[in-house]
């Protein structure tokens, strides 16, 4: 039994780093005044004792799978949660949802255009020969996220011959959850320091900078009997039920995908298994359709859902921080550096400069859009607690409408061309990429009617 150990402790050694940033959070002022969540403050421990040769003998290549697998995870569990229901007329949050996702795919082309541009200077003035995909995964990493990172930055590398892409795309990923937090937080508040946000009663009170709860939340409620089967258990079955469908269809569909060649494209890259959030997402999507349809939807607790979905993000960002490599991180330290702050400034012109044409919840929208672009959808919707601690205005709800958004706007780009980036010619990347962000400005100039949105809390 020995060897089925080493697995076990590594996510043991992984989520005791997540206790230890809570510990850290509820006793540091620092960590509580900018608001960093447990899990990157465990992230950044363990990235250092691993680093330093203190992690037990695991390595940050130990912890890499996990990053994938969670960011799976999350996805998955985030559609297999059913809709809010609210007695306010859901078509309101419609045109501030579209805004936050035109908003997130402009960053989505700008970031990759930005990280191409960086690491074409970077050449140029040093001499070397770095693959300018090296630049173009920092939108993966900073839009998306670790997993979309890693499932791509595998791809480009195994498949397509983009040397590091994984690490390079794993490092952005733990750059834009901190720049999240070191750009956003403070804005939000000088927001409120400033009167800028809708919800004039914001405050931020103990249990929210310490980030341990001392009242009584509800967590969900139970949808099976205990003596018969424990409720999270429940829900974790159907979330697993859910990955056995998607790996048995990756099974059948890949061989024969792998006939079929276009251009130069091979279908199978397509069903590789890099990508294998993208059809979990769609078993997900048809599972919960079809639980809905023949009356089995309340079966599934969505409070429940949503801590499931919560605890994999949680997961997700300690096992990515833990997965950079301090060797290769100190050789390519330049780069990744000028690319990291070239993104976050041109993601922060962006999402505020934009969030100033707004003559309602300008500010909030702007902070939140800048979190979902740096970090996550978790991440914003952090950062809009600062500015809407009781979350009165719209702008939650118009998240969950951005979620859906994004996929039918970025569809061309993430789905068509990212998982085979690296088969496109440079100027067919700067065409595409350019042209889906001047289609999103002139997109944006045309909804004028989003400046007459009302301004009243929770309308």
């Amino acid at each position: 039994m020995a060897a089925t150990f080493p697995g076990v402790i590594a996510f043991a050694f992984m989520v005791s780093m997540i206790l230890a940033g809570v510990v850290l959070r509820a006793r540091i002022s620092f960590l509580q005044n900018n608001l960093v969540p447990a899990s990157l403050i465990g992230g950044v421990l363990g990235f250092v004792l691993v680093s330093s040769g203190l992690s037990f003998g695991f390595e940050s290549g130990d912890f890499t799978s996990f990053a994938f697998h969670f960011f799976t995870l999350s996805f998955m569990s985030l559609v297999l949660t059913g809709a809010k229901k609210s007695d306010t007329d859901e078509r309101s949050v419609i045109p501030g949802g579209l805004w936050l996702g035109i908003v997130w795919v402009m960053s989505l082309v700008l970031q990759g255009l930005v990280g191409l541009a960086v690491i074409l200077l970077f050449n140029q003035v040093s001499g070397g020969e770095l693959s300018y995909f090296l630049g173009m995964i920092a939108t993966h990493g900073f839009t998306q996220g670790p997993g979309q990172a890693l499932a791509l930055g595998s791809i480009w590398e195994g498949e397509l011959g983009v040397t590091h892409a994984v690490r390079f795309g794993l490092v952005y990923a733990s750059v834009g959850f901190l720049m999240a937090f070191v750009v956003g937080v403070p804005v939000a508040r000088a927001a409120i320091r400033a009167g800028l946000n809708s919800n004039q009663s914001a405050r931020i009170d103990d249990e929210f900078l310490r980030g341990i709860l001392t009242s009584d939340v509800s967590a969900g409620k139970q949808v099976t009997h205990s003596a018969n089967v424990d409720s999270l258990v429940f829900h974790i079955a159907i979330l697993g039920v859910a990955y056995v469908i998607t790996d048995q269809y990756l099974k059948f569909a890949h061989p024969l995908a792998s006939m079929v060649t276009i251009d130069v494209i091979n279908l199978g890259l397509f069903f590789n298994y890099n990508l294998f959030f993208i059809h979990g997402l769609i078993v997900c999507v048809i599972l919960r359709a079809l639980m809905n349809r023949f009356g089995y939807g309340h079966f599934i607790d969505d409070e429940t859902q949503r801590r499931i979905t919560g605890s994999s993000v949680d997961l997700m960002v300690v096992a990515t921080i833990m997965s950079v490599e301090f060797a290769f991180l100190s050789e390519f330290v330049i780069p990744i550096v000028v690319v990291s702050l070239a993104v976050t400034l041109a993601t922060a012109v962006l999402c505020f400069g934009l969030g100033r044409k707004l003559r309602s919840y300008g500010v909030e929208r702007a902070v939140t859009v800048f979190g979902c672009c740096c970090g996550s959808t978790g991440s914003g919707l952090l950062l809009l607690r600062i500015l809407d601690p009781d979350l009165s205005t719209p702008i939650a709800r118009e998240l969950a409408f951005f979620n859906i958004a994004i996929m039918f706007l970025s569809f061309h780009v993430l789905t068509l061309m990212a998982p085979v980036l690296p088969s496109f010619s440079l100027m067919t990347i700067c065409i595409v990429y350019g042209g889906t962000f001047v289609a999103g400005a002139l997109a944006l100039f045309a909804f004028r009617r989003f400046e007459t949105i009302p301004a009243e809390p929770g309308q």
